[in-house]
């Protein structure tokens, strides 16, 4: 599981316009990647508008906001035409990257277990380390949050 203050895993994107994009050629800029479990659910609906109505102040600050979850790029692309979302979204239908960041659990409801994604966002700075970790994440406000900690690292 990563840490805060440690290194970001290098993971390979697979971004919803087809196209793949490795961590690592980020570096140099602040990115916040947020994980949440589905497409069109309400939860996640909500995040991702959130994260889509702050992104021009994302933008001005230098910071990239990308948003992961199981979903295929298919998926991804019908979620943002549907709800206007102008983020960046990635596919990790192998959850090789929740893996990667620690944030594929097990999780419980109505007395069942089963694997899951555990919403999270990692806000990670020019060097490629983790500068803070939010984990279990409740939507409402939490974009602000990651705004507000993204600009005192953007500078």
């Amino acid at each position: 599981m990563v840490k805060d203050g440690g290194a970001a895993p290098d993971v390979e994107l697979q971004l919803d316009n087809g196209g793949k994009q490795r961590l690592s050629s980020l570096k140099g800029r602040v990115v916040v990647l947020y994980f949440y479990p589905k497409d069109d659910t309400s939860g996640c609906t909500l995040e991702a508008k959130e994260f889509t109505n702050l992104l021009p102040q994302f933008r001005r600050a230098g910071v990239e906001v990308i948003g992961i979850s199981p979903d295929g790029a298919d998926s991804h692309r019908k979620f943002r035409e549907k709800h206007d979302l102008k983020v960046q979204l990635a596919s990790d239908p192998d959850k090789k990257v929740a893996q990667a960041f620690g944030v594929w659990v097990e999780k419980s409801r109505y007395g069942r277990t089963y694997m899951g994604v555990d919403r999270s966002t990692f806000l990670i700075d020019g060097k490629g380390k983790i500068a803070r970790s939010w984990r279990s994440v409740k939507v409402p406000g939490h974009a602000e949050e990651v705004l507000a900690a993204a600009l005192a690292i953007a500078g």
